[in-house]
């Protein structure tokens, strides 16, 4: 089993942490919810690259030190992220709205396997990093830049939401034969008591180095 796969229950544990916490603390409104994904950007069959789009050979693995996702006004540095002493993933610095965290002990962008990129819906002073992660469309690019000087593109073949309690483990964490990436952020129903109910997540594979 692939570290990316072991860590996929304190990932979610970790992830559901801090969501909703401006609407929270100023009062929820429709208006003021995080952009859902609709039902026409999920997959029509299994997690797969999109028919005819491009399919780049993975790269050796190096860490990655900024993500760009241009449809949605990311620009952002990115943190590694272990687990925590209860086994829970660590989140990035909930004070930092701009900046993205990577499961460091899976694998990194680019590289052959299944990458796990998290970023905050909001905290207290107002939306994070993927707060419009929801808005997001297939065929999309995410840019990577890596330590080794090099940039990972990917397109996005998917955009999914999905509750808590029914949160696809294999579908997002599992193996994956190319160089495939997950980004992840809360999202799906909301309750002034608890936040959201649930995970936006964009699925994407490798499609060009630069």
């Amino acid at each position: 089993m692939d570290r990316t796969r072991l860590g996929a229950r304190a990932w979610a544990a970790g992830v559901v942490a801090l969501c909703g916490l401006w609407l929270v603390h100023n009062g929820a409104s429709a208006r003021l919810v995080a952009p859902q994904p609709s039902t026409g950007q999920a997959f029509v069959a299994d997690p797969a690259p999109q028919a005819g789009s491009a399919v780049a050979a993975p790269l050796r693995a190096s860490e990655p030190v900024r993500i760009r996702v241009p449809r949605i006004g990311v620009d952002a540095p990115m943190t590694p992220l272990g687990l925590g002493a209860d086994g829970s993933l660590d989140v990035p610095p909930a004070e930092d709205r701009n900046l993205a965290g990577w499961f460091e002990k899976g694998t990194p962008p680019g590289a052959k396997g299944t990458a796990i990129v998290a970023g905050h819906v909001d905290n207290a002073e107002g939306p994070a990093v993927f707060y419009s992660l929801g808005s997001l469309r297939k065929g999309a690019s995410v840019e990577i830049d890596r330590r080794d000087g090099r940039t990972a593109v990917f397109a996005v073949d998917a955009v999914e939401v999905y509750d808590n309690d029914a949160f696809p483990d294999e579908r997002v964490y599992g193996a994956s034969a190319h160089a495939a990436l997950r980004l992840i952020t809360c999202g799906g129903g909301y309750t002034p008591r608890t936040g959201y109910l649930g995970n936006v997540v964009a699925y994407a594979h490798l499609t060009e180095v630069r």
